[in-house]
């Protein structure tokens, strides 16, 4: 009886603080705004066993969790029993692509993603602090968080110069990324593998990596290869990672090269060495063995009329056949058709026909300047050991890498983690699975508030039925929502229920929480 009497008079207070901030704050939540969630598995996060209690939300915070009675005036929902957990966050995502125009950012919420971090693979189209004004005067339904991006650092100074930088270049690019950080940025990623970005070298990296780390910012990174010269890009992003001191961490893990597949334990026996001589490197990984990235990730030189390094790609990472065009503007009836089979009814070399489709997507978009993401491509380049083996590794967590559409992880990454790979195959457990959704991700980004279903975090949360969840997105229907969500709150405000995203945009932008390094 003293635990419930303790919990009742935390609420009293709670309600007290909450009455006080409504007179003081504008936007407050009004003291009233209380939602109990009962008979419901808690899955906190921490990696801690499931356990039954139910969940007290004030405004936008968890207030309790135990058992917990309503108060007049709450309003009470009944978890059927099913689990709830902390909101999913995405740590590698491009719906900054798309969130404006679909502010109920159905492709997370129907997933149970509740924050997404965005600027990824070294593309972050606006200054941070235009991105963090712009979500303030059209906030979305979900949290989010940016990194600086190297490549559009790179054209604002450079614009698509194909060389190195110059010290005054380099400088002016570094003057950039300190007001981003200022903003409020993650870190600093990189592209290595794309237009500009793949044009720098090592020292032009290192550079802007140490002014982030300067910020106590982090550095993510897309590295420059994942085939045949994947340890040499290991060694110069474990570089960065030992000689600024900050967090590194290895965007979508993967082998690419299909000579090498089934060597994912030596490569995590490299990451895990380098944390043992003080790196702290970690890994974010999708549950699939196909990719989705543009067209001229498969021309090694970036020689866009040379098809030596496509017919290269295609013999050793990616077969025609494993290759579809999933957008194509200049000719969408060729969109979820196959390399292979668009060179066979055209009656030409695969690698001849890829150059003659990639100088339309130029063309194109030459004659669109104002048109994003003219082409992509899915390609199927991994083993599925491998991608096992990194799902478990334990400092990977769970990111999309995903869009809305044009492969099925924009829409079905999470759920896939808990239908297949927990449920089906038992390579994880729900406990294990969902930390790697929610607290490790929140580690690996400094978030001290968020991925934890615990009193005093914001209150992003996602009720599910861990019999159910599963994926529905596949290549034919990318945007198909899962199965096995019930609810999605974002800072305490429902967004997605019934099958159904809902009309509240309640989404904040995240800054960063830097801890300054010397």
């Amino acid at each position: 009886m003293s635990g419930l009497r303790g919990i009742g008079r935390s609420r009293r207070l709670h309600r007290a603080a909450l009455l006080f901030l409504a007179t003081s704050l504008p936007h407050a939540v009004p003291a009233s705004a209380a939602i109990l969630i009962e008979n419901v598995r808690i899955v906190d996060g921490s990696g801690a066993p499931a356990r039954k209690a139910s969940v007290l939300v004030s405004g936008d915070r968890i207030t309790a969790v135990g058992n917990i009675s309503a108060a007049a005036g709450d309003t009470v929902v009944d978890g059927g029993g099913l689990v709830l957990a902390p909101g999913f966050i995405d740590t590698h995502s491009h719906l900054d692509r798309t969130m404006f125009t679909a502010r109920d950012v159905p492709a997370a919420v129907s997933q149970g993603v509740t924050t997404i971090i965005v600027g990824q693979d070294g593309v972050s189209p606006m200054p941070v602090s235009k991105l963090a004004a712009r979500l303030e005067m059209e906030p979305v339904a979900v949290n989010v968080g940016s990194y600086s991006g190297h490549n559009d650092l790179r054209r604002r100074v450079m614009g698509s110069a194909r060389r190195h930088a110059t010290k005054a270049e380099t400088a002016a690019m570094v003057r950039l990324l300190d007001a981003d950080m200022k903003a409020g940025a993650f870190g600093l990623s990189t592209g290595l593998i794309y237009e500009p970005g793949t044009f720098s070298n090592s020292a032009e990296v290192m550079a802007l990596a140490k002014a982030a780390a300067r910020h106590g910012g982090r550095y993510t990174s897309h590295i420059r290869n994942e085939s045949d010269r994947l340890d040499e890009a290991i060694e110069e992003f474990l570089a960065v990672g030992r000689e600024t001191g900050m967090p590194i961490k290895l965007s979508h893990i993967k082998i690419a090269l299909i000579s090498r597949w089934g060597e994912a334990n030596a490569l995590l026996r490299t990451l895990e060495n380098a944390r043992a001589d003080g790196i702290d490197v970690t890994a974010d990984v999708y549950p699939y063995t196909y990719w989705q990235t543009t067209m001229g990730a498969l021309f090694p030189d970036k020689k866009y009329d040379d098809p030596v390094g496509v017919a290269w790609n295609f013999r050793y990472t990616t077969p025609p056949g494993g290759l579809t065009l999933t957008r194509f503007l200049p000719d969408p009836a060729l969109e979820r058709r196959t390399i292979a089979d668009i060179a066979a009814e055209r009656g030409g070399d695969p690698a001849e026909v890829y150059v003659s489709l990639m100088r339309d997507a130029m063309a194109y978009e030459k004659a669109h300047p104002d048109t994003d993401k003219v082409e992509a491509i899915t390609g199927e380049s991994m083993a599925e050991t491998d991608v096992a083996t990194f799902l478990a590794w334990p400092e990977a967590n769970i990111c999309s890498d995903g869009t809305d559409g044009g492969h099925p992880r924009g829409y079905g990454t999470f759920t896939r983690v808990l239908g297949r790979y927990v449920r089906e195959t038992g390579l994880l457990g729900l406990e294990q699975a969902v930390h790697k959704m929610t607290g490790l991700a929140a580690r690996h980004l400094s978030l001290a508030d968020r991925g934890l279903l615990r009193p005093g975090m914001y209150a992003d949360l996602v009720l599910l039925d861990p019999e159910t969840v599963s994926d529905r997105a596949s290549l034919a229907d990318d945007r198909a929502f899962s199965s096995g969500i019930a609810k999605v709150w974002v800072n305490g405000t429902l967004v997605f229920t019934n099958g159904e995203t809902q009309s509240a945009r309640p989404g904040a932008f995240l800054r960063a929480q830097h801890s300054t390094r010397k």
